[in-house]
């Protein structure tokens, strides 16, 4: 076990240049494409966190290969040896069941362990399991396991109900091989989403986007081999945004696309940060001790992301007046609460919102990181806070950022980590 050490200063200016890792969350879909084909797909750019460790541990279960260099994977899937994914590998991390479509897919059957990951509220996989139906699959739910099969799934029209980043490019991986035309309707309009489409694309797929929210997909009979370069995290970029705001620090982001992290930035710049591109891959982020109250409300992208909720709560520690924060997403994303008010935060839940009075002064204490993003929030809140904070439990933070604290301390943060 490992925990985090912060020796937070109030007057603290974190200052220099950092640059962003890829995507955890294009990549994991990117992984899973690999099922989809028996030639080679090679992913550069990806993040060395621990999510993607699950997946590959997960695609050699079943029978894959992979091998990585530095920030490039090589995957290679010629046939499989097992369909199951177990209820182990899936309960670490909820992504695990974007292998339900491709498995499916080309292989006519899968069963995958009901899936686990973040407590952040209820995130029920009925959306996939209804998509696939209507792409001919039949399923069945028994002792804890989804049992998917079908010779070979058949084009159909697919509405969302709601929203889902992983129920759309399930099916987008499953319609690539399905036969004849499949439209999807009311698709989620990640940038991941979009990026798994044009990986697709490129093993011979036929994605096309009638509009923002629904994708036209011409079924082939198999799939190839592709090289592609996954995006830069928006998330960490946001919260990284967010740290460069919170000590009215002054540096440079590279490896960003700064119209993924677009909604961010407008939020930032209305606190009060100063946040500028610095040609295309970079931005520039300049704070102010005078930070703005100002409300938030999560939403599907473009709206403001659920996954930035609890770092610019921290922020909204520090701002003049009373701010609002209201989740929509997931109904129970104020884990973090509890941890910041021990900090010294001033927050009250009501519901699906929060209400944060500002400005507050932090000082340092022993926390807990309940999940990903909150423990992101309590590394941040750490770094303002007076004496020393401990972060337990940072399994979380490392399933979604690579050597956050090493970036940090290149920044002039005082942070390291420390065996229990």
């Amino acid at each position: 076990m490992e925990k985090l050490v912060i020796r937070g200063d109030r007057d603290l200016r974190l200052c220099g240049e950092v640059r962003m890792s890829g995507a955890k969350n294009a990549v994991l879909p990117a992984i899973a494409a690999s099922l989809l084909t028996s030639e080679e797909v090679r992913l550069s750019n990806i993040p060395r966190v621990k999510d993607v460790e699950t997946i590959l541990t997960l695609i050699a279960e079943l029978g894959g290969a992979y091998k990585v260099d530095g920030d490039t994977v090589s995957l290679r899937v010629p046939k499989i040896r097992s369909d199951e994914a177990s209820y182990e590998l899936v309960r670490a991390m909820r992504a695990s069941i974007l292998v339900l479509g491709p498995l499916v897919a080309r292989f006519g059957k899968a069963v995958v362990a009901l899936p686990g990951g973040c407590a952040i509220g209820s995130r029920p996989i009925d959306l996939h399991i209804a998509g696939l139906q209507k792409l001919g699959a039949t399923i069945s739910l028994e002792h804890g396991y989804i049992q998917a099969q079908a010779d070979r799934l058949r084009g159909a029209v697919v509405e969302f109900e709601k929203k889902t980043v992983t129920g759309t490019e399930n099916l987008l991986m499953a319609a690539a091989l399905a036969k004849g035309e499949t439209i999807l309707k009311n698709c989620a309009q990640e940038p991941e989403v979009v990026d798994l489409a044009v990986l697709l694309n490129k093993m011979g797929a036929k994605i096309e986007w009638l509009d923002a929210d629904t994708a036209r997909v011409r079924g082939v009979r198999e799939l190839g081999g592709a090289a592609h370069d996954i995006i830069p995290d928006r998330i960490e970029t946001g919260t990284f945004l967010v740290a460069g705001a919170l000590t009215a620090g002054d540096f440079l982001l590279r490896n960003v696309c700064p119209e993924h992290t677009a909604t961010v930035i407008e939020k930032l710049r209305a606190s009060g940060a100063i946040v500028e591109t610095e040609g295309e891959n970079a931005l520039r982020v300049a704070g102010s001790r005078e930070v703005k109250a100002q409300d938030i409300t999560t939403s599907p992208y473009p709206g403001f992301p659920t996954d930035m909720q609890a770092q610019f709560m921290v922020l909204l520690t520090q701002a003049a007046g009373t701010s609002i924060v209201t989740e929509t997403i997931f109904d129970r994303r104020f884990s973090h609460v509890n941890e910041l008010v021990r900090l010294g935060a001033s927050i009250e839940v009501q519901g699906d919102k929060a209400v944060v009075k500002g400005k507050t002064l932090l000082s340092g204490a022993e926390v807990i990181a309940t999940d990903l993003r909150a423990s992101a929030a309590l590394v941040l809140a750490g770094l303002v806070a007076a004496g020393e904070t401990t972060i337990n439990e940072i399994e979380h933070l490392d399933r979604g950022y690579e050597r956050i604290e090493e970036k940090l301390r290149g920044l002039g943060a005082s942070i390291e980590r420390v065996k229990t």
